[in-house]
């Protein structure tokens, strides 16, 4: 190839390189970074804007005992008067037009290029001829003229070529001009956003999450009323498995833990947030010194609570410690499939939490089948009281509490709803109809952890998340009046 064609060939794969980079970090420089959900899985991403310590969360009751949390958000448009958000928008904007011409610029060229190279072969041969006429005049005749003259009007295409590479080369420079300036404000900017903003912005959040728990304490139990749809957090692992974070209320730790499969299973997966489990990163491998059985598993206040394989077994396992510090039999549960859930999967015993402590569901011979709700002591695993709720647990798909509820679903394929509601605080059932989506059609298993107000679930090699609608009623001192006062016909 002629060293002028090179020539244009770098020039070429230089410009495809410079517009390849720019849409890649030309918007990161702006901070209009985003960002895509792993495949197989969803991401939700949340922005709050708290205007003051003064106006943005207001705690009340109302009569009859309800209790309200209301946010206060900011009245739209209210950042509009801000410059840097204005300036932000500017430059938003700016780096959207750049960023559209460098991808046309980044086509065209890309064309360019693709005609050089078919170009080559052409010009290869047109040299040819031209250096035989040069080398021996009296070998050109009538037809190799012929020949040349229709090589070089094929040539000709390459003018319009080489004046679109000029106008392009103008472009970039023009390019590098709104670069600097971007560049330049982007300067003045940062000066403006100094670590006192930063700062505030931190004890803005601060005081947000402060009212956010005060809210949160002033609720009562609340009462199931709906179950949004599902967000999947990450595809992994088996059709069956286990997902979860301690379920205490008060507690600061966001562990996530998992434990795949639901038979003879050893290996427990700490991951060190939920980011961390949604990009399958910074974990670390423990090994538990008893296999476990079934999904049925719950952390509660440090300790990982589990069914001891081939057997009605409790065990207490000290997350921080790495040691067993309870063994206890649940006595007469039935264990190693002979009550299990509708799916199978030696989940017998089903461990779970709420706002009231730790329990267990399973059944007996002695309650034919009929699923047993008992609370234990998170210590001790000892029974402190239990319920017959009268529905068979062969007949569940899964089951969760709320607030001392227990909520069963009639299965756990696609079309399953929440089914049957026992309420311990008086001994009462009822048939509800509450359904959800299950969006993989096998869940094997389904908690409520009562910290984040959500239900955990593994369908089919997916952990999902579902937030959930709850109807709260606080007791007030009038209600307490009413209750103790004796009433007369």
């Amino acid at each position: 190839m002629s060293v002028p064609l090179l020539k244009v060939g770098a020039v070429l794969s230089t410009m495809i390189m410079i517009t390849n980079w720019m849409s890649q970090k030309l918007p990161a420089l702006v901070g209009l970074d985003q960002h895509f959900a792993r495949p197989g899985t969803s991401e939700k991403i949340i922005s709050v804007s708290y205007p003051g310590e003064d106006e943005g969360w207001q705690v009340y009751g109302s009569v009859r005992g309800k209790c309200v949390c209301s946010i206060m958000t900011p009245a739209q448009g209210a950042c509009d008067g801000d410059p840097r958000h204005c300036r932000l928008q500017q430059l938003s904007d700016h780096v959207l037009n750049v960023s559209q011409y460098m991808e046309l610029l980044n086509q065209r060229t890309a064309q360019d290029l693709q005609q050089l190279r078919d170009s080559e072969t052409l010009l290869d041969a047109l040299e040819t001829r031209l250096k035989t006429a040069h080398d021996d005049p009296h070998s050109v005749t009538t037809k190799s003229l012929q020949e040349l003259r229709w090589s070089v009007s094929q040539c000709r295409p390459l003018r319009v070529l080489l004046g679109r590479l000029r106008a392009d080369a103008g472009q970039l420079e023009s390019l590098k001009e709104e670069l600097e300036k971007l560049k330049y404000s982007l300067s003045v900017l940062q000066e403006h956003f100094t670590l006192r903003h930063y700062q505030r912005l931190q004890q803005r959040a601060s005081v947000l999450q402060q009212h956010l728990h005060t809210c949160s304490s002033q609720l009562g139990c609340g009462r199931l009323t709906g179950i949004s749809a599902p967000l999947t957090v990450r595809s992994s692992g088996s059709r069956f498995g286990s997902w979860m974070m301690d379920t205490v209320i008060d507690s600061s730790d966001n562990r996530v833990w998992v434990m795949d499969g639901y038979l003879k299973g050893r290996r427990l997966v700490e991951y060190q947030s939920l980011g961390d489990f949604a990009s399958g990163q910074n974990f670390i491998v423990h090994h538990l010194p008893h296999p476990w059985a079934g999904t049925g598993h719950v952390v509660y206040n440090g300790s990982l609570y589990y069914n001891k394989h081939h057997s009605n077994v409790l065990v207490r396992y000290h997350l921080a410690s790495g040691g067993v510090q309870q063994q206890r039999s649940l006595h007469h549960a039935g264990f190693n499939n002979t009550f299990p859930y509708s799916w199978g999967g030696s989940s017998d015993i089903d461990l779970m939490a709420d706002e009231m402590g730790l329990w267990a569901v399973y059944t007996s011979i002695a309650h034919g089948g009929n699923m047993v709700l008992s609370r234990l002591h998170p210590d001790t695993l000892e029974v402190e009281r239990s319920w017959d709720t009268g529905f068979p647990k062969r007949s569940a798909g899964e089951s969760f509490l709320i607030c001392g509820t227990l909520y069963v679903t009639n299965s756990h394929l696609a079309g399953a709803k929440v089914h049957y509601t026992f309420h311990t605080a008086t001994a009462s059932y009822e048939y509800t109809d509450i359904a959800f989506h299950n969006q993989y059609s096998h869940i094997s298993m389904l908690d409520y952890n009562p910290r984040t107000r959500a239900l955990y679930t593994w369908n089919n090699g997916h952990q999902v998340l579902y937030d959930l609608t709850l109807l709260h009623f606080i007791r007030t001192a009038d209600d307490a009046w009413d209750a103790e006062t004796p009433h007369t016909d």
